[in-house]
């Protein structure tokens, strides 16, 4: 791990200034403030921890972008609580078809693309994390290390709003957690990272013998 820190460059700065600007747009009049704020306060300290990860752990913009990517995904969930996401009215808008009748989906799909797109789009900054963290890592070592703190993250996180569900009114729960019913949404939400993960595993694996870090 080096104990110089990483100037910030342009594609940094940009990612940060696009999260800022996201957030700015994704406050005007959300669905519900009290949720969607809970759901900002998590964005901030994640951004921070990007921050923190890039400046200290040399990694990449590429890795930052990607994870940039992810954030603005998430902004956008929190906009409208996840599960009111009218990506069905875009669709039929733009393309002329409802993608909920074309896949045959009977609740709202986007939660499960931000759980997913967590696996796959933040794979390459936990892989930089654990390669800077255990340098003499083999490849394989590393994508090991990945898929575990994917798994132990995801259920973290659902435990959270399992603890959501149990302190809030039965309507503020639904309205953050957006389970839309289904009993096995925990573990939906959870295959997904992983699913993500493995996929990023496969795309963006460490070459043989790669220590050094370049964006």
């Amino acid at each position: 791990m080096s104990n110089s820190l990483q100037p910030l460059n342009t594609t940094v700065i940009a990612c940060v200034a696009i999260i800022l600007l996201t957030m700015l747009l994704a406050s005007i009049h959300p669905l519900d403030w009290s949720s969607y704020l809970l759901h900002q306060i998590g964005t901030v300290i994640f951004m921070g921890v990007m921050l923190w990860c890039y400046r200290h752990l040399n990694v990449t913009a590429k890795s930052f972008a990607m994870a940039t990517l992810f954030l603005l995904i998430h902004i956008l969930g929190a906009r409208y609580l996840y599960s009111y996401v009218p990506y069905n009215d875009w669709t039929q808008a733009i393309l002329g078809f409802s993608l909920n009748e074309v896949m045959g989906w009977q609740r709202n799909m986007y939660d499960r693309l931000v759980h997913f797109s967590y696996g796959l789009l933040l794979f390459a900054m936990m892989r930089d994390y654990f390669r800077a963290t255990f340098s003499h890592s083999r490849p394989g070592q590393l994508i090991c290390l990945v898929l575990g703190f994917n798994l132990a993250s995801s259920a973290l996180y659902e435990l959270f709003e399992w603890g959501i569900a149990m302190t809030l009114s039965a309507e503020d729960a639904e309205a953050y957690n957006g389970q839309q019913g289904d009993i096995w949404d925990a573990h939906h939400d959870m295959a997904l990272a992983l699913l993500g993960g493995v996929i990023g595993g496969l795309l963006y694996r460490v070459p043989p013998h790669q220590t050094a870090i370049k964006d």
